[in-house]
């Protein structure tokens, strides 16, 4: 089995992300009205990059490679692809920023709830203890509340111990490929390992982009 290092070409001390279009428009979401330079990328084109980067250290370099036909390459669609890419990834880097605040803000407040929750809880347990310690079901009630006062500590911790972490990973993703080098280059410079977008036939009137192979 080959090695995930001979899929990528390196150049520069950089691994190239290549993809191969027949047009432009393969690298967009075609019912995304924005306008070109703030199109939406194509969700096939945009899980490919991502999992590039996915498969090499963190502290890997990249330059995002994109063969077009000649009659697509000029230099302002050189430009505004380029400057579509990082927007879109820059927008992903938002929303994982916006969705980190959230999750923070929520678990701030599930840690107050589950604090005076269970303050409360060992409070009337330690009650119960002092005051019914003789009543034979005295014993379990003082127990239950301690457990559940615990219990309510579990969502707040799960949220700082395992939530919020994943979304920091993901934004430093984002971060990371939308400051890549991305350079635009006609097909006669095409590289082997570059993957080709294909549209299914059924489909193609519509332009939507249904299957990303790599070959």
């Amino acid at each position: 089995m080959a090695s995930i290092d001979s899929l990528y070409k390196v150049e520069n001390e950089r691994v190239l992300i290549e993809m191969n279009l027949s047009s432009v428009l393969q690298l967009f979401n075609s019912l995304d009205p924005a306008p070109f330079h703030e199109k939406e990328l194509d969700k096939y084109a945009e899980e490919y990059i991502i999992d590039a980067v996915k498969d090499f250290p963190p502290k890997t370099r990249f330059k995002i490679v994109i063969y077009l036909p000649d009659r697509d390459i000029n230099t302002k669609v050189s430009v505004e692809i380029a400057k579509a890419i990082r927007s879109h990834f820059e927008y992903r880097s938002h929303m994982e920023r916006r969705k980190f605040r959230e999750r923070l803000i929520y678990g701030e407040f599930a840690l107050v709830v589950g604090l005076t929750f269970l303050a409360i809880a060992t409070i009337a347990s330690m009650a119960i203890d002092t005051y019914a310690g003789q009543h034979p079901a005295a014993h379990l009630v003082s127990t239950a509340l301690e457990v559940t006062g615990w219990v309510a500590m579990w969502e707040p911790v799960t949220v700082f111990l395992f939530q919020l972490w994943p979304i920091r990973k993901q934004r430093k993703l984002y971060d990371k490929i939308s400051q890549m080098e991305i350079d635009i280059l006609p097909y006669r410079k095409f590289s082997p390992k570059a993957p080709e977008l294909h549209i299914q036939p059924e489909i193609r009137s519509s332009g939507i982009l249904k299957s990303f192979r790599k070959y």
